[in-house]
């Protein structure tokens, strides 16, 4: 086997396609031989920083990135040279831990990738870990829940969706499966801040266009009532897990393009709902200290507090993923109406189905406004480069 592949610059749309697709099977061929690959890009536009280069491993994981992003850049002239690089790392060595550090790592330093070869490898592995399915069938617009009936309510819309292979999976999750990654996958992360960063941390190596938290929250205003919707308009993050690899003086929202579909949607249907600031709170029992909860809450003016949203929308930012926040009001504990186990049942029953045909239907909007994913420059560094190329379709060479 060659140890190194090179796209060359073509004007021929066909062949430019027919070379991606070689270049993948490379890449793939050269990892299942026991090896990184380095991929370098001269992109011939950039004044300052023309040579771009990074390591990658398991390109099938992400195989539909690749290509979407590396035929960008051909389209646009850039020579892209492909080659072996190191062997792949034992995930049990001692010296793991130092390779994919990042306590000192620049996220916003160019770069072909993110993430280290390391990283992506250990990432992935726990990935399909704790969700129980492979990395290769997530797909591009990922749904996070902490709810089963969520999951039941996806596979009734989805009957032919795969799912987690075994029963004891810490993060069960299920894929409805499109053409090149284009359809969407839901997990059940389970309850609070801590599962949400660890889910996001993984997820992010894959690169999905976009991640929704799609939850439950307690509705803290007179003028709410039990089963209205809010989207996340901005975020108190009382969680405090990722303050020190973001400081909590870095404004957090969530894609306007999201929130605009999710409030078209919601208009569509008409149903009830409220945008303004979600309190994220890592203290399942906040109702127990209530007045200095009501401080915050009067301070930043929220609308709910629930134990997800600000970590998504955080680790979003952190790892320049586009996402939002929709959310439904399950009780009103300031108001009398705190989450008792009758009153949940009820609401649960009656909501999972809206709850998700929201969710879906506005991720629709989004892919067919959007095919070639959505733009990400409001939550990417100056000048950064992700493999990066002009906003142009994809669709026809795959």
């Amino acid at each position: 086997m060659d140890d190194k592949f090179e796209i060359q610059s073509s004007t021929d749309e066909n062949d430019l396609c027919e070379q991606i697709k070689t270049a993948c099977e490379f890449m793939e061929a050269v990892y299942a031989n026991g090896h990184y690959l380095r991929v370098t890009v001269h992109r011939h536009w950039s004044k300052h920083n023309p040579e771009i280069s990074g390591k990658i491993a398991r390109p099938k994981a992400y195989r539909w990135y690749l290509r979407r992003e590396l035929l960008k850049l051909a389209r646009r002239g850039a020579k892209i040279a492909i080659e072996k690089s190191r062997p792949r790392v034992d995930l049990n060595s001692p010296g793991l831990l130092k390779t994919i550090d990042e306590s000192d790592f620049d996220m916003t330093r160019k770069k072909v990738f993110m993430f280290g070869p390391e990283r992506s490898e250990l990432s992935i592995k726990r990935l399909e870990h704790y969700t129980g399915t492979l990395a290769e069938d997530f797909q591009r617009y990922v749904l996070l829940t902490n709810y089963n009936m969520h999951m039941e309510a996806f596979a009734e819309t989805f009957p032919a969706s795969t799912g987690s292979t075994e029963t004891n999976v810490q993060m069960p999750t299920l894929h409805h499966i499109a053409d090149d990654n284009r359809g969407i996958s839901i997990v059940n992360i389970g309850v609070g801040p801590s599962n949400a960063k660890n889910l996001t941390d993984h997820l992010a190596v894959l690169r999905p266009d976009a991640m929704m938290m799609v939850g439950h929250c307690a509705g803290v205003r007179n003028h709410q009532e039990i089963g209205d919707f809010v989207l996340a308009s901005g975020y108190m993050r009382a969680d405090l897990i990722l303050d020190e690899s973001l400081p909590p003086s870095v404004p957090i929202t969530p894609s306007f393009l999201l929130n605009r579909a999710l409030a078209g949607t919601l208009d569509d249907l008409k149903l009830p709902y409220r945008i303004g600031a979600v309190y994220t709170t890592a203290d399942r029992n906040w109702e127990l200290s209530v007045s200095r909860t009501q401080n915050h809450l009067r301070a930043s003016r929220s609308i709910a507090v629930d134990m997800e949203s600000a970590t998504v929308a955080a680790n979003g930012f952190r790892y320049r993923i586009p996402n939002a926040t929709l959310l439904c009001v399950s009780d009103k504990p300031l108001h009398g109406q705190p989450k008792l186990p009758s009153e949940a049942k009820t609401f649960y029953g009656e909501t999972k189905r809206q709850h998700l045909r929201v969710a879906m239907t506005a991720i629709e909007s989004i892919q067919s406004q959007y095919p070639d994913g959505l733009p990400n420059s409001d939550i990417r560094a100056p000048e950064e480069a992700l493999l990066e190329g002009p906003d142009t379709t994809v669709d026809d060479c795959f």
